[in-house]
């Protein structure tokens, strides 16, 4: 066994070595551990149209109170008064004035009423965001691909439009519409000309027709624009946390493709107000609950 004298070179050595390496790694910059991921993250907003029976300052009010981020905001489907009241009344400077008092972000028109052209200057003015609109009718006998061409090039005046005002449209699945499957998914997304250009995802739609709505996500991809946290129900089952869907899958595949709009909840045929805000404050906790399980 050695004495204590031969062991302190030796323990000098590995002293110093090792002071030198600690130094050495402070000096280096972090780096993520291998395989690590940035973890998704998931912003509510949801649509002024759940409000309708409210003017839109009691909506946003609404809105805001119950913690989302940011607002949809309807024109005149189903009698909802709110974007032409804001064109009318408040314009541009007071619609951002509204937002901000409430602090809520814009995230949409949704113009299946009257439809983009007319609302694409204000959407501009108030600080740009997305366009929500549905696409055009089927033809059969004619195939996808070329009915999707035909349709982006009837879609070229909005297109110029989205780039004039620095916004985006959003095209809606629908029963009976040309996007309506998940073969048109893919002929959208293959045909899409323009970054200004996605999808408004309704899972409500996709259920009705027994399509998988997780497959739909990863067909958008990138191109998903908008997300309807909406599922085929009737009533107020038709929102998160009610009806019998498990939203805890496609908040996951929303996470797989990196979905950075707003997840949307949302029903037709909204109830009374106080009806209508204990409702979402149930689905905002619920779609927290799932993000959770998701992202893990």
């Amino acid at each position: 066994m050695k004495n204590d004298q031969e062991c302190l070179p030796c323990n000098r050595r590995g002293f110093l070595s090792a002071v030198a390496c600690g130094a050495a790694a402070a000096a280096m910059p972090s780096l993520p551990l291998a395989g690590a991921e940035k973890r998704w993250t998931m912003r509510l907003s949801t649509s002024s149209i759940e409000y309708s029976k409210l003017p839109i300052e009691k909506a946003c009010e609404r809105i805001a109170g119950l913690g989302f981020e940011a607002l949809d905001l309807w024109s005149a489907h189903a009698g909802c008064p709110h974007l032409d009241d804001v064109q009318k009344r408040l314009g541009p400077e007071g619609l951002k004035e509204l937002l901000a008092k409430n602090k809520l972000k814009l995230y949409a028109f949704s113009v299946y009423a009257g439809g983009y052209p007319r609302y694409a200057e204000l959407l501009g003015k108030a600080g740009g965001g997305v366009a929500v609109r549905g696409s055009s009718g089927h033809r059969a006998g004619e195939s996808m691909a070329a009915q999707m061409r035909t349709f982006f090039e009837g879609l070229k005046p909005e297109i110029a439009l989205a780039e004039k005002h620095d916004s985006y449209l959003a095209i809606e699945n629908h029963g009976g519409s040309l996007l309506n499957s998940l073969d048109s998914l893919r002929a959208f997304v293959e045909a899409n000309p323009s970054q200004r250009v996605g999808i408004a995802l309704a899972p409500y739609h996709l259920e009705a027709a027994k399509l998988s709505v997780e497959e739909a996500i990863g067909i958008c991809g990138k191109q998903l624009f908008f997300f309807y946290a909406w599922q085929h129900a009737p009533g107020v089952k038709q929102l998160p946390g009610f009806g019998p869907t498990d939203f805890t899958p496609w908040l996951a595949a929303l996470a797989k493709v990196d979905y950075r709009w707003y997840v949307n909840p949302f029903m037709h045929d909204e109830p009374k107000p106080d009806a209508m805000s204990e409702a979402l404050a149930k689905s905002r906790d619920y779609l927290k609950q799932c993000y959770a399980k998701a992202t893990g």
